[in-house]
């Protein structure tokens, strides 16, 4: 059952995650995550393995949840989402949107070959992946998908490695449907979720979430360190259909410099300018060699 709301201007909505739930404050996923429901509406299952939602889920029989959502092991999002879309199809409930939501460690890592699995054989479900670029449930430990220079507790002098590109994984697969999105453009990225629904098979949502907590920045700069990101070309937002056809879905009038992001987050903190420039150049060139694959670049 769903919680009814009243917006300023005086009308109704559905609140799919409602106040009381245990997330940080300034938590960019539960955004992320009320925007997607609210596109997909109260007819979904939401599988969750081990995530920060596991506990801002609530402990049973309490929730903030208006969706049904079934708790799964870390490394099986992908594999628990196909066995309840076969499950509603055999039950006469097929057309139920079944929605795997998992963190970036259950996506990029270690959930990363129930994924793959899932892709291939195109299984009827939506993927999501909220990355706030870390272990950040169990202590902001890093995953693959933490950028270079970043501090977290298992790289605290500054992570050695590129953030790993989960897009062009998944584009490999030749998936209907693949798109990047943050929580600072909720317009495109429930766009996206709206295109996702109506299309059969996996689709992909990457969504980036800034985490004030695991970032080290105060809780009201969620939304501005999620926009620069993608203002600065580090996240770009765009769209794969069928491994192949790239769209560009907002181009910045003007590249801010990727230092700008770096500032107003404190697990940048001591990053040299030596780093900052490689970082920089780094960025310009995956900018480039997008805009040069890309078939549409939107405005």
């Amino acid at each position: 059952m769903t919680t009814p709301r009243t917006t300023a201007a005086g009308e109704r909505s559905d609140l799919f995650i409602t106040p009381g739930h245990l997330a940080c404050p300034g938590c960019g996923a539960t955004l992320a995550m009320q925007w997607v429901l609210s596109v997909l509406g109260k007819d979904t299952v939401l599988g969750l393995p081990a995530c920060c939602f596991s506990i801002i889920s609530g402990a049973f029989p309490h929730t903030p949840m208006n969706v049904n959502l079934v708790h799964t092991a870390f490394e099986t999002g992908a594999a628990l989402a196909t066995g309840l879309k076969a499950g509603l199809e055999a039950t006469g409930r097929g057309d139920a949107h079944v929605v795997s939501w998992v963190g970036d460690g259950g996506t990029f890592d270690i959930g990363l070959q129930a994924l793959s699995g899932a892709a291939e054989r195109n299984e009827d479900i939506i993927y999501v992946c909220y990355d706030n670029e870390a272990y950040m449930n169990t202590g902001n430990q890093r995953s693959s998908a933490t950028p270079r220079f970043a501090r977290t507790t298992t790289s605290p002098t500054g992570e050695t490695m590129h953030k790993k590109d989960i897009m062009a994984i998944m584009a490999a697969h030749g998936i209907p449907y693949a798109a990047g999105a943050s929580i600072s453009h909720p317009d495109d990225l429930i766009a996206k979720v709206e295109r996702a629904k109506d299309i059969r098979g996996t689709r992909f949502l990457h969504i980036l979430v800034a985490c004030p907590t695991g970032w080290r920045m105060p809780s009201d700069m969620t939304i501005t360190a999620a926009r620069l990101a993608v203002e600065s070309g580090i996240f770009p937002l765009i769209e794969i259909e069928d491994g192949e056809r790239t769209t560009v879905n907002y181009l910045p009038e003007e590249k801010i410099p990727v230092s700008e992001y770096l500032a107003v987050q404190g697990r940048f903190s001591g990053i040299s300018e030596d780093d900052i420039a490689d970082l920089q150049r780094w960025v310009d060139e995956k900018w480039e060699r997008l805009l040069k694959t890309a078939d549409v670049a939107g405005p």
